[in-house]
């Protein structure tokens, strides 16, 4: 995730200051890792430096002064930029999941890879149920439903991995242990 992009997409709408900021993340974007202040605060800092937001005056609503700030029209052009630019597909396996299963084969033997794979398997299946969950609340709200959907597809995709995997395990232990 490009927090710079984000934060720029969260400026598009009018001027906020940092606080609104984490909290419009939070909210647009549940499921996400929550932004920290520090992290928001120090991304607003190079937007401003590289001229994409600037700074447009100074609130204190009962608390310290809050800097607000608005997009500029260099910092719409690059928002502009990256939301017209296409994502390119993984060009590499990058999961620790996958990574953990392959050291797995390496150092132990067919029944602890077996072991870890089924672990895993129930551990995907019970985050798919607390999601499939978030989806049925009536509170649930569209951002929920849609990161929920999100998650759920890329856990599906993992969970058809892990059992094809496990079908695979001692063929792969074999290959890897001539």
């Amino acid at each position: 995730m490009s927090t710079s992009h984000v934060l720029l997409g969260l400026l598009a709408g009018g001027s906020r200051h940092g606080y609104d900021l984490k909290r419009a993340h939070d909210e647009r974007l549940p499921r996400a890792r929550p932004l920290a202040f520090g992290q928001v605060y120090a991304t607003l800092g190079r937007l401003q430096r590289d001229g994409l937001v600037a700074a447009a005056g100074q609130d204190r609503a009962a608390g310290p002064d809050r800097t607000t700030y608005a997009l500029t029209d260099p910092g719409r052009a690059a928002l502009d930029e990256w939301l017209s630019t296409v994502e390119p597909p993984m060009p590499y396996v990058a999961s620790t999941l996958f990574t953990k299963v392959v050291v797995a084969l390496l150092v132990a033997d067919v029944d602890r890879a077996r072991s870890y794979l089924v672990a895993q398997r129930g551990a995907h299946s019970a985050r798919l149920r607390e999601l499939t969950a978030v989806k049925a609340d009536p509170a649930a709200t569209l951002s929920d439903v849609i990161a929920a959907d999100f998650a759920i597809d890329h856990l599906d995709a993992d969970l058809r991995w892990l059992r094809a995997t496990l079908d695979r395990v001692a063929d792969w232990h074999r290959e890897v242990h001539p």
